[in-house]
């Protein structure tokens, strides 16, 4: 344990919990078999997932709710940037995680699930204020941006692959999508918004895209520890059903 406020734990104490907590969930996937007590603890031991906001708030609850119907264990959702998810994964501290990260991860298995699809949205106040003769690089650099933390490079590949520019605006954080895009809808900046939630103000005109012919796809992937447990394989089989029907 590293001491402090709070207290962490080591590298090794990080490991030794990964390992009780994959043990338990094999203890409870041979419970049945072997004739194990089943008690309330032992039958509630989560699954633990690191999947990204934006997925979160777009096309993973629909494999949760399909996990639910299949499983009696919870799920413990973490949330993290998509590119550092499987950070989560390669420390134990997840046995799957939805990621766009597509290195491989000793022991286990990567699923592509498909590309998440963002959109550059403003409100029409915000372009008309903003960007009253269309964008550009100059205006671009004095328009204010949402980001989602600071490791969120979406607005600035956006940038750099329209622009050929490295984004210097003013900067609004906001680690929340929903917020985001309500935030974005209210005119306080431009920001890349998820297609599926952006579309319903597009249509209604609350927002506006800064160039609907350019959208950045984020690919996706599942990587998911290789532990022979039913309930992880019905949570991969609920995963790829719902990111076949929503992702691109």
């Amino acid at each position: 344990m590293i001491r402090g406020n709070p207290c962490l734990p080591t590298k090794l104490g990080l490991s030794l919990c990964a390992h009780f907590d994959r043990v338990r969930l094999l203890e409870t996937d041979l419970a049945p078999d072997l004739a194990l007590h089943a008690d309330k603890e032992r039958s509630r031991v989560p699954l633990k997932v690191a999947v990204n906001a934006d997925s979160l708030a777009t096309w993973f609850p629909e494999a949760a709710r399909s996990f639910g119907n299949t499983s009696s264990l919870p799920l413990h959702l973490v949330l993290d940037d998509e590119a550092y998810t499987g950070d989560r994964l390669r420390s134990g501290e997840v046995v799957a995680a939805v990621t766009a990260d597509a290195r491989s991860v000793q022991g286990c298995r990567l699923v592509p699930l498909g590309s998440l699809r963002y959109a550059a949205c403003a409100s029409p106040d915000f372009l008309a204020r903003f960007f009253p003769h269309g964008i550009s690089a100059a205006q671009l650099a004095e328009a204010p941006c949402l980001r989602f933390d600071r490791r969120d490079g979406l607005q600035a590949r956006w940038a750099r692959e329209m622009y050929g520019i490295e984004l210097d605006a003013p900067t609004y954080t906001v680690a929340s999508t929903h917020a985001f895009i309500d935030l974005a809808v209210n005119g306080l900046a431009w920001g890349m918004q998820p297609v599926q939630l952006a579309e319903p103000h597009i249509a209604d005109g609350r927002l506006v895209e800064l160039d609907p012919k350019v959208r950045i796809d984020v690919k996706l992937n599942w990587i998911v520890a290789g532990l022979p447990i039913a309930s992880i394989d019905h949570l991969t089989k609920a995963v790829r059903s719902s990111a076949q029907n929503a992702l691109f």
